[in-house]
């Protein structure tokens, strides 16, 4: 069997024993000759690193392990290249959650002005490392976790000629929804998923010659019953739009009680994290933990290693499985233009991932949000590269969290300043 060169960059992430356990839990489907883990934060670094190398001790996998916080080492020479990386880190979101609540605006890390900045930081770094991968591993494929990954993937598959492939963990957890809500088993289910990242739809169940979620449509109040608060979400919200919508899409259908728990929230989901990162590196810290610690789920990483090591395992061995992952749309979506990014279900082999047609209509409402959502996305990434506040104000102003443009200037205004050391394109 071929050997294989992993590359993680952004490894210090409280997240990697997820991907580490990945990784184990496939030895022997992929053969990884080297594994490097690279983080510019030093101290981070060093202590989810030693974890890393006593999971892989414990786990069995013996292969060349490196720590580094230089880029060109970790990417020379690799096969796969992970990226979950946060420019400013966890400060920086919390910035992003806290100044737009002055505006009364919604301070999200993802979505919204919040995700807005994150994705200003994110896409110029997320571009040097696919070119820094053209010159160092130009056959590697790049597989971006970093939010927003819809975003990123608008970027860098648009923009450079870098393989990659955007990943979130939702649509594996959504995927789950006919077997606890309905009670069918997923082997016999056939679902169409179509959408952008958070903000995507489980818009067909078919299972046995009936579509489900189609009869919920044609007045079905049984199965309608069974869906409700599905991903969170009320039956008549899944009426309406016509699909099951993601749990992010709650921040678009209830904006204003969102805003009223942000402004009550005695601290930002950012400052939680702070010390819930905190309490994971005390934990990785002890010379005897040489597994994942079940307190990571509090960090939201559930089905992470799946998502990434799976998607890794299709790639190199081939096979065909089917995965929910942000590529180009081509012709998969006639709603949607060939070089949007969207999250769709994919066919995912040695050459890469091809999407999947629908086999159901999907709503006027779904194609009008994507729409929406993605004129923002396509002026973000403009932004982003250019330091443009004319493209950036035209991004927000299409925006449905934002939308107002008076808020929106003011709002940009003092997170740009706040933001400056990681913005240089806009000074």
């Amino acid at each position: 069997m071929q050997k294989l060169k992993i590359a993680v960059i952004g490894a210090g992430s409280t997240y990697t024993p997820e991907l580490i356990e990945g990784i184990i839990n496939r030895k022997d489907a992929l053969n990884v000759s080297e594994l490097v883990l690279m983080d510019i934060d030093k101290r981070k670094l060093e202590i989810v690193g030693a974890l890393a190398q006593r999971m892989l001790a414990h786990g069995g996998l013996s292969c060349g392990f490196k720590l580094t916080e230089e880029l060109t080492p970790a990417l020379d020479g690799a096969d796969f290249v992970f990226v979950q990386i946060r420019v400013g880190k966890l400060p920086a979101r919390v910035i992003d959650e806290k100044i737009p609540l002055k505006y009364n605006l919604i301070g999200q890390e993802t979505t919204g002005i919040g995700g807005f900045f994150k994705a200003l930081r994110t896409v110029p770094v997320l571009l040097d490392i696919a070119g820094e991968m053209k010159r160092l591993c130009p056959d590697a494929w790049l597989i971006n976790f970093s939010n927003p990954s819809g975003i990123c993937a608008q970027a860098v598959l648009n923009y450079t000629d870098t393989k990659m492939i955007g990943l979130c963990n939702g649509p594996l957890g959504m995927q789950k929804i006919p077997e606890w809500a309905l009670g069918l088993k997923l082997s016999e289910v056939e679902s169409d998923y179509a959408g952008l990242n958070h903000l995507g739809y489980i818009t067909s169940i078919r299972h046995n010659g009936r579509d489900y979620l189609r009869e919920t449509l044609f007045g079905n109040d049984e199965i309608l019953n069974k869906l409700d608060g599905s991903q969170g979400h009320s039956k008549e919200i899944i009426k309406l739009a016509g699909g099951i919508p993601s749990g992010y899409l709650s921040y678009f259908y209830r904006q204003r009680h969102n805003l009223e728990k942000l402004l009550e929230a005695k601290t930002s989901r950012g400052e939680d994290c702070m010390v819930i990162e905190e309490q994971l590196l005390e934990m990785y810290r002890d010379t005897g933990l040489c597994t994942k610690p079940e307190e990571l789920s509090k960090r939201g990483g559930a089905m992470y290693s799946e998502v990434a090591v799976s998607l890794a395992e299709s790639l190199w061995n081939g096979g065909g499985a089917v995965h929910v992952v942000n590529i180009l749309n081509k012709n998969a979506l006639d709603f949607m233009e060939a070089d949007d990014a969207v999250e769709i279900s994919a066919k995912v082999d040695k050459n890469g991932a091809s999407p999947l047609p629908l086999k159901a209509p999907v709503s006027r409402h779904i194609k009008s949000m994507m729409r929406t959502l993605k004129t923002y996305e396509r002026y973000t990434v403009k932004a982003a590269m250019d330091g443009s506040r004319d493209d950036a104000l035209r991004a927000l102003a299409s925006h449905p969290l934002v939308g107002d443009i008076d808020a929106a200037a003011a709002c940009f205004d003092e997170m740009l300043e706040a933001h400056k050391a990681y913005l240089p394109r806009f000074f």
